[in-house]
């Protein structure tokens, strides 16, 4: 029997018409969207005013944050997916596995992540393409990122736990608080107490470690069906003629393969953006450190008008994972189309809007004539093929959320590494930088082409209800 909760929750998520409840769970998940790369992005605002070297030490350390998220998101999507299925099913029981699993193994590859990062620091900024007047000021900023890592990968799997279960408003709250707290900390690190980079690193260390806080008082305080315990990480043997107990042993290995191969979609994407990213820094190497500060900071603003569909995309995850669990066909069908359709009316609009004030945008981060000369032209490509994400994020959710995840990991690595780094290769050395500043907007034309036979195939081969 279910309890009240559940059964409360149950209706909800199969019971309220799809678009509503895409919104409903979409709205907080774009607010902590947007307000993460508003901190990251006030990160470069603060770092900018240091210089441009300082400014070109945001962009190589992103790449490094990247790998962190990659991580966080492989076991939070990994872990969501399955938890969303398993509750759409009422396996309440089972869903608890795969929500301590993910954590307790997250840690440990977030605790690895630090130790071998603090320990090959040097080269590693290297290899994310930092120059050598870049590179003081990339290891002084990492360090803090690197100490930090266990905690950023814990943030981004009880996110999406959260997400998954249709709680995603406590989601939003751990994420808004730490990102408010993150930008307050650059001012005053930076502005007041004049600590330089190293004030943005601390900064954005102790605003994670509030959000991690914050995030798992949900788990804690009983407001989420699925549990956090040690005992449900190990998996069970059997009882015995000498012992009236359950003993625990050895890891489950199946929950945690399961996590990892349909986490896998999200690795391919964060990871090949941490890639890609290290390839464009490279790439804009050879042409200074304003060419590496101004894609730097068209970058992240374009990944701020990303946030919006990302975000109404993540709204769309848990509805589509219930309702497939559920065997609610019809639902899941009508929740893609809808947010496929927002995504691309929304982001179109705001990508108007950065194409038609592109050069004041770069200039309010970084106002050197050398910089904005890059950043401008490289955020109008952007901007203006930005309404087609929605078309491959959305695409990309709906296998990973129903556990596809071989079509899922293919098309997460399409637009950062099968289009993306090929053109960005090949451009730079027939273009130039105008090869560099273009190479974006074209990977995200072809990505959100290729998911379009991938998404009409799957949607029409959904059976009927049950």
């Amino acid at each position: 029997m279910m309890s009240k909760d559940k059964e409360s929750q149950f209706k909800m998520m199969t019971q309220t018409s799809p678009s509503r409840l895409v919104l409903k769970l979409g709205l907080p998940t774009t607010v902590s969207m947007l307000v993460t790369t508003i901190y990251n992005m006030a990160d470069t605002y603060f770092v900018s005013s240091l210089g441009t070297s300082q400014s070109g030490a945001t962009g190589i350390v992103f790449g490094l944050m990247a790998i962190i998220q990659a991580v966080g998101f492989t076991y939070g999507h990994g872990a969501g997916s399955n938890i969303g299925r398993l509750l759409g099913a009422d396996r309440t029981e089972e869903a608890c596995n795969y929500a301590s699993s993910s954590v307790f193994f997250g840690l440990i590859t977030g605790f690895l992540i630090s130790v071998i990062g603090l320990f090959l620091q040097t080269p590693l900024m290297n290899l994310l393409g930092s120059t050598e007047t870049i590179l003081p000021y990339a290891i002084e900023y990492s360090f803090y990122i690197l100490l930090a890592a266990p905690v950023m990968v814990l943030c981004c799997i009880l996110n999406n736990i959260l997400r998954y279960e249709g709680k995603a408003t406590f989601a939003m709250f751990g994420l808004v608080s730490g990102g408010l707290l993150n930008i307050l900390g650059d001012f005053l690190l930076i502005r007041v107490f004049d600590m330089g980079v190293s004030g943005a690193g601390i900064s954005t260390a102790v605003s994670q470690c509030i959000s991690a806080v914050i995030l798992i008082i949900p788990f804690l305080t009983g407001k989420t069906q699925s549990k956090l315990s040690l005992k449900n990480v190990f998996r069970k043997k059997a009882e015995d003629s000498s012992s009236s107990e359950r003993r625990f042993t050895a890891p489950d290995a199946l929950v945690l393969g399961s996590i990892l191969a349909i986490g896998l979609p999200s690795l391919m994407r964060q990871g090949l953006g941490s890639i890609s990213t290290m390839i464009l820094n490279s790439s804009a190497n050879p042409f200074g450190d304003a060419a590496i500060a101004g894609m730097s900071i068209a970058s992240k603003v374009v990944n701020f008008i990303f946030c919006v569909g990302l975000g109404i995309g993540q709204g769309f995850q848990p509805v589509a994972g219930f309702n497939f669990g559920a065997r609610k066909f019809s639902r899941v069908k009508s929740a893609y189309r809808f947010t496929m359709i927002l995504g691309m009316i929304l982001l179109g609009t705001i990508g108007i809007v950065g194409c038609l004030f592109a050069e004041p945008i770069i200039s309010l981060f970084r106002d050197d004539p050398d910089v904005i000369a890059v950043g401008v032209p490289a955020l109008r490509y952007q901007a203006g093929v930005i309404f087609l994400m929605p078309i491959q994020v959305t695409t990309n959710m709906l296998f990973q959320s129903t556990g596809k995840s071989v079509r899922a990991t293919l098309l997460s690595a399409t637009r950062s590494g099968l289009f993306f780094i090929p053109t960005i290769l090949i451009l730079s050395r027939v273009m130039g930088l105008a090869g560099i500043e273009c190479s974006q907007a074209i990977a995200d034309v072809l990505a959100s082409l290729m998911a379009i036979p991938f998404a009409i195939h799957f949607l029409k081969s959904l059976p009927e209800d049950d």
